[in-house]
């Protein structure tokens, strides 16, 4: 069996939404001190330019949204609300700023690691994870803390490193499906979510 492939910056360089369909399918794979975990993406949400009111680019260049503006193919992750770090793919050309953010897993390496990490989290018997499987990478926050994503991994390529996105092996063949976006209050118009329908690691339901 073939290895998997991390995805080239190539395939980052083309129009977002593009992007976003095609990393449905495709594994997040994390190589942190305390082992690996990776699942295959079964969510994400496409943020586009300056004119979209819930990209981090609408008030222009910044230092926090820098990550935006820079080559496709970069992570751009960042502190939410206090409380969650979220993940993000780079995407178009270099000064173009737009990025898909990663919003669910299907959990498939180091699932023991990842109960671990998210049983602080959710009340638990004896310190276990509360939950089945799917939950694990269920949500932008969640699956960060599966994965021991933070800052650290801001601006990392996510073509080479400890933190990838790959082409597995055995790439499921899975529908694709649109809505808006969710846990936004502005663009909310926008069909920018990709999802697989009725998947059980989906993050939300369509409107």
């Amino acid at each position: 069996m073939a290895p998997a492939r991390p995805l080239p910056p190539s395939f980052y360089a083309r129009p977002t939404l593009q992007v976003a369909a095609d990393l449905i399918g495709m594994r997040l794979r994390h190589e942190a001190p305390d082992g690996t975990t990776a699942g295959l993406i079964v969510e994400v949400e496409a943020y586009i330019g300056e004119d979209d009111p819930a990209c981090h680019a609408a008030p222009g260049p910044t230092r926090r949204n820098a990550p935006l503006y820079g080559p496709p193919g970069l992570a751009y992750v960042y502190f939410n609300y206090g409380m969650h770090w979220l993940v993000n793919a780079v995407t178009e050309a270099d000064g173009a700023p737009a990025a898909v953010l990663i919003r669910a897993l299907e959990p498939v390496e180091g699932l023991d690691l990842m109960r671990s990490r998210r049983a602080p989290h959710r009340a638990a018997g004896e310190g276990g994870f509360v939950g089945r499987d799917a939950d694990l990478c269920r949500g932008p926050g969640n699956l960060t803390r599966a994965l021991a994503i933070t800052g650290m991994q801001n601006c990392q390529p996510l073509w080479e490193g400890a933190l990838r996105i790959e082409r597995p092996s055995r790439r499921p063949s899975r529908p694709v499906a649109w809505s808006p976006r969710i846990g936004i209050r502005v663009g909310q118009d926008r069909l920018w979510r990709a999802y697989v329908p009725g998947h059980p690691a989906v993050s939300g339901k369509p409107r």
